[in-house]
């Protein structure tokens, strides 16, 4: 038999249905404010190094072949050694050219001997002129060979320097201090003047460092050298530093001293090199480097972590909490890295405080808890890597 439930057992059950859909239309409760760190940014004095790489190149670079020919006599140097201006390295055979200043030495004795003749013969002429015992034209004859004389004299006196020179030039000296080379001939080998290469010789200190800058880089100096903020490297010694290889730092200090007077071309960029001390030898003419330049003058700049720094298609944005506690996105113009942390050039105050924490699910006018945390250099120096862009930012920077 089937029992029917009476009026009464359906009224707790609707009370029941009605109560939890009142429960069910209430909004969830809200997420909780989100936690930020903040930090006032570090304010430092700046300074932009750009970064180019190059080699090293010798200021004198000779390639040693002989003024005279002959056969090679002796050889003064071992491969590689260092030598000093006017140190002597080969010697050719000298007999042939001693025997030449002997010849031409005859000459001269002869010429003089002919020439005091010649004089006598004159000082006999004028006695007999004054007596009318011989014509002018005779006179004149003597005269000539007075003159004559003369000349020959001078010329085998030339021939003479020319033959010293000669017998000079048979011993072969550096014209450099440096370092020299391995010899390219040997003992008995045949040397012919001004063709055979004897052996190179190159300067070491100072040396030079010698890269190419890109036209954006040189225009950028050009507008700084007119505006009195940098002075042009062709007339300023704007420092350099160089890096090696294998080094972490910039260990090699030098100054700027050349820049070519035109832009090739072909490649977009100009010639410049920095001179730089190297009383040691250590640096070695084709050694790879990476040098920075000075890049600007003094500027005041904001330092914050890359962590706090956005990119919004081709903008930097940091978020920044305002007096109200809601977060504002920042447009930012960045630059190198100092002390490990980024350079904000414009569009920050010294007085906001940046989120340096926390940023990845925040939205512009959140509301937030902020944790003021005090910002601190992450590095002593650093010299972070440069990006090519249309406007080229400084590569590096050193706080001053």
């Amino acid at each position: 038999m089937t029992v029917m439930p009476g009026r009464m057992g359906l009224i707790p059950l609707a009370t029941a249905i009605v109560a939890l859909a009142a429960c069910s239309s209430k909004a969830p409760p809200p997420p909780p404010t989100p936690q930020v760190s903040v930090a006032l940014p570090l304010q430092r004095d700046v300074v932009d190094w750009d970064e180019y790489v190059g080699r090293f190149e010798a200021i004198q670079d000779v390639q040693l072949l002989p003024r005279v020919s002959g056969t090679i006599d002796r050889i003064f140097f071992a491969n590689g050694q260092r030598v000093r201006a006017g140190e002597a390295l080969f010697t050719i055979d000298p007999r042939p050219y001693a025997a030449a200043l002997a010849q031409a030495r005859a000459q001269v004795a002869k010429a003089q001997a002919a020439l005091t003749n010649a004089q006598s013969e004159l000082a006999r002429a004028d006695k007999l002129l004054a007596a009318e015992a011989i014509s002018k034209e005779e006179y004149e004859t003597k005269l000539a060979a007075v003159r004559t004389a003369q000349a020959d004299l001078g010329a085998g006196r030339a021939n003479v320097t020319t033959a010293e020179l000669n017998l000079g030039f048979t011993t072969v000296r550096s014209p450099i201090t440096g370092v020299v080379s391995d010899r390219r001939v040997s003992k008995g080998n045949y040397a012919t003047a001004a063709t055979t290469v004897l052996t190179r010789v190159v300067s070491t200190d100072p040396i030079w460092f010698s890269f190419e800058g890109a036209e954006s880089f040189y225009l950028k100096y050009l507008r700084q050298a007119k505006t009195g903020e940098r002075g042009s490297s062709r007339n300023t010694p704007n420092p350099v530093e160089v890096q090696l290889g294998d080094e972490k730092g910039y260990r090699w200090h030098g100054r700027m001293e050349f820049v070519d007077n035109a832009v090739d071309p072909n490649s977009g960029t100009i010639r410049a090199h920095a001179v730089i001390a190297n009383p040691d030898g250590f640096l070695t003419p084709g050694l790879f480097g990476r040098a920075r330049l000075l890049g600007s003058g003094h500027y005041h700049a904001m330092l914050v972590p890359d962590e706090a720094i956005l990119t919004d298609q081709t903008r930097k944005l940091v978020y920044v909490v305002g007096q109200d506690g809601k977060v504002v996105a920042r447009p930012v113009e960045t630059g190198p890295q100092v002390e490990g942390l980024r350079v904000v050039k414009s569009g920050l105050a010294p007085t906001e405080h940046v989120v340096i924490d926390g940023i990845t699910t925040l939205q512009p006018g959140m509301a937030v808890k902020q944790n003021l945390v005090k910002m601190r250099p992450k590095a002593a120096d650093t010299a972070p890597q440069s990006t090519q862009e249309t406007a080229p930012p400084a590569s590096d920077a050193t706080a001053n």
